[in-house]
């Protein structure tokens, strides 16, 4: 299996410095900064990462549930909201929510609700968050 690279530069201190992620192939390059993470500034930030990957993780595992049920989606719609939460110890991702809507069709709702819950239990990013709390919402559109 490949092996995924991705890279971070920061310049300057925490709260006036800035930086660049970018994933090992090129897809995804973007600015962050501690407006960005912190507060409402232009950016994104290591959660809205987490909750890109975890929803494109996620519907993917989905799709492959419902193809190997027989049922193959059209499409598979997931956000991925992700809490950080200041506690005792500092900052923490506390809970993710997924709110996915599935186009598939000849499919009852029991099974989606089913194959949901199983791709939410073993997609690889899931799996990798298992210490947080992930919630799921799914429903047939």
């Amino acid at each position: 299996m490949p092996t995924r690279i991705a890279t971070a530069r920061w310049h300057g201190t925490l709260t006036e410095g800035s930086g660049t992620v970018r994933t090992g192939q090129g897809g995804y390059e973007g600015n962050y900064s501690f407006k960005s993470r912190f507060e409402q500034g232009e950016g994104t930030n290591p959660e809205e990462l987490i909750g890109a990957a975890h929803a494109g993780c996620f519907s993917m595992a989905l799709s492959k549930v419902l193809a190997d049920a027989g049922f193959p989606p059209t499409a598979i719609e997931t956000t991925a909201t992700v809490h950080l939460d200041r506690g005792e110890g500092g900052f923490s991702i506390t809970r993710i929510e997924l709110d996915t809507t599935g186009t598939v069709p000849g499919i009852d709702d029991a099974t989606f609700q089913k194959s949901a819950d199983g791709a939410k239990a073993n997609c690889p990013v899931s799996r990798a968050l298992a210490g947080t709390q992930i919630s799921l919402t799914a429903r047939l559109a």
